[in-house]
């Protein structure tokens, strides 16, 4: 899926991987999260990943000239887990916006561990 933003000049195109991958480093930016997460659906377990694969651990959806953004994150332990996702939420928000133009309509965070 491709993003498209418009203007007077033009037409500009960014790949999902690209949008992908700055939610992923905005959100690893952030005080209090070790890491993103990708859980395999069939079985229940949770991958930890590396900053290779960030995108993993992101999902975007599209609604009409919006987007929605899901993270799967792991915090660290002894840090509030309510303070560190709305951090997150406005960092994720204003980089994503910033940097490639498109409304961000709803980021949606879930805490799949906490490393101790």
């Amino acid at each position: 899926m491709e993003f498209k933003i418009k203007n007077d000049i033009g037409t500009i195109y960014i790949s999902e991987e690209v949008m992908l991958k700055v939610v992923g480093y905005a959100a690893l930016e952030c005080y209090g999260i070790v890491a993103m997460s990708s859980k395999r659906a069939k079985d229940g377990i949770v991958e930890w990943l590396g900053r290779e694969n960030l995108s993993k651990g992101v999902q975007i959806h599209a609604v009409d000239d919006m987007i929605d953004v899901d993270l799967y994150i792991i915090v660290e332990y002894g840090i509030s887990v309510t303070a560190v996702c709305a951090a997150i939420k406005e960092v994720v928000k204003y980089k994503l916006e910033s940097m490639t133009g498109i409304q961000v309509r709803n980021v949606n965070i879930t805490v799949e561990g906490i490393r101790i």
